[in-house]
């Protein structure tokens, strides 16, 4: 058993240099060939000197550079039947439920790849990266790696819009080509759980190097224009009051909470770890000294990954390595989420324009409310002033001009190590309506689930939460006057609202 490349020549293509992997099992091999081809792997007859390949590799004679033959075609016609009888609910299974609601597939667990599914849903919610993916052209034979990786996620986000329930076998084999770690198996052979955020970082990380921005930015990357924000760091020195402060910026793509003993809610968690002691070496002293790092952030991206620090390494009693436990600290997060106060002055200042619209707003909301109670529900009219339609705080620049955030993804594990138990994403759909996507299995859930999801038990506890931009909305028909309303980007023009 090894790995080598081959050739396929399918009708008059020839398809050169593709990953053969003896160590997978066939099917792996045929869905490399169907993201070339298109053709189903159920589909293919693939054939070398006179031998089909089957379930298993055994018997087949393929050997390094060898030319295969395959034989199938895209489409398949099918014969008119009979109409579909009618189909109630409880008749369904779930993939049927799941259809008939208009509800988003699950992705199959190949052995430990939950991991994977779950952050693959989650990144799923962030429209700007998906349109992005779109036109990446990109090949996933590729022997760049990233490319692979880039390439794969597209055509996993294409096959679930087009509702096929194909299972993510290229995503998995570019991923383990990439990332050797994640290919890693336990002693019976099988693939062993990984980090989730691991895998998360590495994605966006891939992502980031792929990706070009939009048009007219000054961003490398659509990863870097909306993911991707920006600390004010100032580090003095505590034993050297004559030293000056060291001033810089950092770049980040996610926050961190960390969890301490008295940590209840994530937004104290956050804040706790924008002050921090470091040793370094001070040139006043020759030596070296304490100093406190302060950071502020100075850019807000579009879509904020929150990362909450639960896994910590302990060392197994007696000696003989550790595990990566976890904390199962309860700690409240919030589905609307304000950060204004983790800001710089300067940032703040910037963001005041748009909070002062979303008070406005709810001032005349609040007023509404108060005026419904006061009339008989017989009123009419009333509707027509209640309904709302999203509406941008300003051109699409990829950064957040409020500081207000909505949840719109949660990442879970369930279990008491990040190398064992499971992986859960968690999507809104709709208003009070989220999916729990289970792997292949999806279902509706409610708010209220996602809150019990912030720890405190062996039920699964948030490790990795995704917010988006609050939406100003607006009742049907009225606009708001435009506001002068500058970017985080001082060198960039100041837009106005739309």
């Amino acid at each position: 058993m090894a790995s080598f490349t081959v050739s396929v020549k399918w009708n008059r293509e020839m398809y050169k240099d593709i990953d053969c992997d003896t160590n997978e099992t066939p099917e792996v091999f045929k869905a490399q060939l169907y993201a070339l081809t298109g053709v189903l792997p159920e589909r293919q007859k693939v054939m070398v000197k006179g031998k089909t390949l089957g379930t298993t590799w055994e018997g087949f004679p393929v050997v390094k550079g060898a030319t295969l033959l395959m034989m199938g075609s895209k489409e398949e016609s099918i014969p008119t039947g009979p109409a579909e009888k009618v189909k109630f609910m409880e008749d369904m299974n779930e993939a049927e439920i799941a259809t008939a609601m208009d509800l988003p597939l699950g992705l199959q667990n190949l052995g430990n790849t939950c991991y994977m599914n779950a952050t693959v849903q989650c990144l799923k919610t962030v429209p700007a990266l998906t349109d992005s993916l779109k036109k990446f052209s990109g090949h996933v034979a590729a022997p760049d790696t990233q490319t692979s990786v880039t390439a794969a996620l597209r055509d996993v986000y294409l096959t679930m819009d087009k509702g096929a329930a194909l299972p993510p076998l290229i995503l998995v084999q570019a991923l383990h080509k990439a990332f050797p770690r994640f290919s890693e198996r336990d002693n019976h052979g099988q693939l062993s759980q990984q980090d989730a955020n691991e895998c998360w970082t590495e994605l966006v990380r891939t992502l980031q190097q792929k990706l070009p921005a939009e048009e007219a930015t000054k961003y490398p990357s659509i990863i870097d224009q909306y993911m991707g924000g920006r600390f004010s760091v100032e580090m003095k020195c505590d034993e050297a009051e004559e030293e000056s402060a060291a001033v810089s910026t950092e770049s980040f793509l996610q926050l961190s909470c960390f969890i301490e003993t008295d940590t209840r809610y994530m937004h104290s968690g956050l804040i706790s770890k924008l002050t921090e002691k470091i040793t370094k070496n001070s040139p006043t002293l020759s030596r070296d000294a304490v100093y406190t790092k302060s950071s502020k952030v100075d850019r807000l991206p579009a879509y904020l990954t929150v990362q909450m620090v639960r896994f910590y390494y302990k060392e197994k009693q007696g000696g003989g390595g550790g595990v990566n436990a976890k904390i199962l600290k309860d700690v409240k997060f919030p589905m609307t989420l304000d950060v204004y106060d983790l800001c710089t002055k300067r940032l703040q200042e910037k963001l005041l324009p748009m909070r002062e619209k979303f008070k406005e707003w709810e001032d005349e909301e609040a007023q509404k409310k108060s005026a419904l109670k006061e009339k008989p529900k017989s009123s009419k009219g009333q509707d027509g002033d209640a309904k709302t339609k999203n509406f941008a705080p300003y051109r699409n620049l990829g950064s957040n001009n409020s500081g207000f955030y909505e949840l719109q993804a949660v990442l879970t594990h369930k279990g008491r190590s990040s190398s064992s138990g499971h992986y859960v994403a968690w999507v809104k759909h709709s208003d009070d309506v989220w999916l729990m996507c289970d792997d292949d299995r999806v279902q509706t859930v409610t708010t209220e689930d996602v809150l019990k999801l912030s720890g405190g038990g062996d039920w699964h506890i948030a490790y990795v939460l995704l917010y988006g931009p609050r939406m100003l909305e607006l009742a049907e028909g009225k606009t708001i006057p435009p506001v002068r309303c500058q970017v985080v980007e001082g060198e960039s023009e100041p837009m106005t609202t739309e």
